[in-house]
């Protein structure tokens, strides 16, 4: 696009007379990059016509956001008038292996996540189990279900909520179950890179390994991370946080994912989940490595 703006710029400069008329070659290319949906190339496009053809700024300006107001008006009406099932997107994740001869060991990894993106909400469903087993012996089990419905107060901000269920002997707890509300915040939104925060007043019951039983309030706080380095490679981290008196949770995933083909990627990652008083015999610090492949849906 830059460089057809360059070649182009002789024939921009000897249509600038009139103010009230964009010269032809600009409105070409933006009638292009509007046709093509490129909202990038559109900035590009209007950016540069201020430069070279100042006398048509304003109508550059103009007929750049009739376009974008018709298009957020027809993205508006597509997701009203979609089914259910027709606005929800997902990936599945699966990594596992097994070994025979001198070890006899099994292990399982998968992670299916689901969003449905309407006008107003969205809704997010996570589903994940980590599973290990070597000679016979269970050597890793974490099952983890959690469900947020978001409402939208403007392009940026939301109000949410969560619950979640989670279950992991071996980090000393049969089930935990989690309510939390609050505001979330996409301080970023660009082409290539994404943040997204939440915080917000939290309550989380325990049930340990042990037979005790723990319900606390603390508070919740996340944060996701998603950096397109480039057409094929990603990078994303995910952190959450459950601070409480009386045993504070953090975990956090980092992983670089890799487009194979179509809707086929492969993707490793490392993640940490850290228990600030964990009950006796458990340790704090739990990590687990996955080479995994992902299918978008």
């Amino acid at each position: 696009m830059r460089i057809l703006l360059f070649l182009a710029a002789p024939l921009l400069l000897a249509n600038t007379s009139d103010p009230e008329t964009i010269p032809q070659p600009i409105r070409a290319m933006l009638d292009a990059a509007m046709e093509a949906g490129s909202d990038s190339d559109v900035t590009v496009l209007m950016r540069y016509a201020r430069g070279v053809s100042p006398e048509s700024a304003e109508a550059v300006a103009a007929l750049v956001e009739s376009w974008r107001t018709e298009r957020r008006r027809a993205h508006e009406r597509e997701l009203r008038q979609a089914g259910f099932f027709e606005l929800v997107k997902g990936r599945a994740e699966l990594g596992g292996y097994a070994t025979t001869g001198n070890t006899h060991t099994t292990g399982l990894s998968g992670v299916l996540d689901m969003r449905r993106e309407a006008l107003k909400w969205r809704h997010k469903l996570r589903l994940q189990v980590d599973y290990q087993e070597s000679r016979g012996v269970i050597s890793r089990e974490h099952y983890l279900a959690a469900y947020e419905p978001n409402y939208k107060i403007d392009d940026r901000s939301y109000v949410y909520g969560a619950a979640q269920f989670e279950s992991d002997r071996f980090l000393g707890y049969d089930e935990r179950y989690s309510l939390s509300a609050g505001f979330g915040y996409v301080p970023v939104r660009g082409s290539g890179l994404t943040v997204e925060l939440e915080l917000g007043p939290a309550f989380r019951q325990t049930n340990f390994t042990d037979g005790a039983t723990e319900g606390t309030v603390g508070g919740r706080g996340s944060l996701d991370l998603d950096w397109k380095l480039s057409p094929t490679i990603s990078f994303l981290q995910n952190a959450s946080a459950y601070i409480q008196n009386a045993n504070s949770t953090l975990l956090s995933k980092t992983a670089v994912r890799a487009k194979l083909f179509g809707p086929v990627s492969g993707q490793l990652s490392y993640q940490l989940q850290y228990e600030s008083a964990p009950p006796a015999g458990s340790v704090s610090t739990d990590t687990t490595t996955r080479a995994s492949v992902v299918v978008d849906f």
